[in-house]
């Protein structure tokens, strides 16, 4: 019994560890890996080649105002959260088939979820 109880703390430990190490996330790096995508997204609100990425989280997908989307962005029918962008930001055309976006994505995931926390910070 005592065995079965060590196993499941240390397990749970480890656990918790790991998660907490696979979320931690910078605001300043995630304003660093935007650098790359300012070329075509704003964080002002105004449209640019590409919708501007002032309050993205928590946005319908295809949905910005004064962006004309892709009929495949459009039809994405979600809000953008946490999950969604990282597989968006990771393979935009895996995430959505048909998207117009001209960006093969982001292999590094710490570099996604810093980028995904400072959108974030962006209300």
């Amino acid at each position: 019994m005592n065995a079965i109880r060590l196993v499941t703390t240390a397990a749970a430990a480890l656990s918790a560890l790991c998660t907490a190490g696979a979320h931690a996330q910078d605001v300043a790096a995630g304003r660093q890996a935007y650098a790359q995508c300012a070329a075509c997204h704003s964080i002002d609100g105004s449209p640019g080649v590409g919708p501007s990425l002032k309050g993205v989280v928590g946005r319908e997908a295809g949905s910005a105002p004064g962006f004309r989307f892709s009929r495949a962005m459009k039809g994405a029918g979600y809000p953008w959260d946490a999950r969604k962008l990282d597989a968006y930001i990771a393979n935009p055309q895996n995430a959505v088939p048909g998207n117009v976006m001209p960006y093969a994505g982001l292999d590094d995931a710490k570099q996604r979820a810093d980028l995904i926390a400072y959108l974030a910070s962006l209300k």
